[in-house]
């Protein structure tokens, strides 16, 4: 029979096989594994399993819950192969993890935040770079990381189409381009291309003062920045609107526009689904909520439909 350690190995390759990249699983599950080679341990046991995930001791319940989750997991793969392996409760450290309230953006908050852009320090290409990557997120509802890793040859300005390549699960999809983002990002390109011309430059689309990757540290930093300078956060403010809202802003408003345009939403929702690059239908369909004017011509169209019966 194999080892903890050896079945460990099987059960994430097996997972990475699927399109799982285990960026938190990976690195938590071996620290199980030593933590139960460290007490001889042969097999797995609710009580070890419960003692390892409430590690450390003051972390919060949410923490707890999301290790003993890895651990169940886990053992529910090795039970096919040691039925003595115990596997961990649902109930044992109960946790829902709630979604955070999203931000949605006016249209002059957005036109505030790309001038601000425009104004950061003249570093080279940064205020057009930050410009587009911004301007990019809110018209096409990208991932802030599917943004950033963004490759020149990604970039098809004639079909008028982006390649998203490993997304989530490892998925590639094509998204479609507005004529008037092909003409900003073709111009954000032309002077991407004089601006390093002579020297050595990194292929992603995006790219730093040096020419390298555009780190993900620097993108938080500076959206928080121009956040505090337009008044969408508090000098001193630890929480306010992110990123990741402007893709929120994009779903809303697409359901929107099509209620108002008289068009069936659920219809074509998996084409929303599909372009976001969502997993599940729940993920998209979360978005209804959102958005205090989605509910209101939800409403309104129900009372028509309503008025409608005989």
């Amino acid at each position: 029979m194999n080892t903890l350690r050896q079945a460990l190995d099987e059960y994430l390759s097996m997972r990475r096989s699927l399109g799982f990249r285990l960026r938190r699983v990976a690195p938590r599950l071996l620290d199980f594994v030593t933590f139960m080679e460290q007490r001889r341990a042969r097999y797995i046991t609710v009580p070890l399993a419960l003692a390892w995930a409430k590690q450390p001791a003051d972390a919060q319940l949410a923490t707890w819950a999301q290790h003993l989750s890895f651990v169940r997991s886990f053992a529910r793969y090795r039970r096919a192969t040691d039925p003595r392996t115990e596997v961990p409760p649902e109930a044992l450290l109960p946790f829902r993890p709630r979604r955070a309230r999203p931000y949605l953006y006016s249209d002059p908050e957005i036109r505030n935040l790309l001038r601000a852009a425009l104004k950061l320090p003249p570093h080279g290409l940064r205020p057009y770079t930050y410009y587009c990557l911004l301007g990019l997120l809110t018209v096409t509802g990208l991932r802030v990381s599917e943004a950033q890793n963004l490759q020149l040859k990604d970039i098809d300005l004639e079909q008028r189409v982006l390649t998203i390549r490993g997304a989530k699960f490892g998925k590639d999809r094509l998204v479609p381009l507005h004529p008037s983002t092909c003409r900003v990002l073709a111009r954000y390109l032309a002077r991407r291309k004089r601006l390093w011309a002579s020297r050595p430059v990194s292929g992603y689309l995006f790219v730093s003062s040096r020419g390298n990757h555009l780190d993900g540290g620097d993108i938080r930093r500076t959206f928080h920045a121009l956040s505090r300078q337009i008044g969408l956060r508090g000098p001193t403010d630890r929480r306010g609107p992110r990123l990741h809202d402007l893709r929120h802003r994009f779903a809303s408003t697409t359901l929107l526009r099509w209620y108002r345009a008289g068009e069936d939403p659920e219809r074509r929702l998996p084409a929303l689904s599909t372009y976001l690059g969502h997993v599940h239908w729940s993920d998209t369909y979360w978005y209804l909520s959102a958005l205090p004017g989605l509910m209101r011509e939800a409403v309104s169209r129900l009372e028509r439909y309503w008025e409608q019966r005989p």
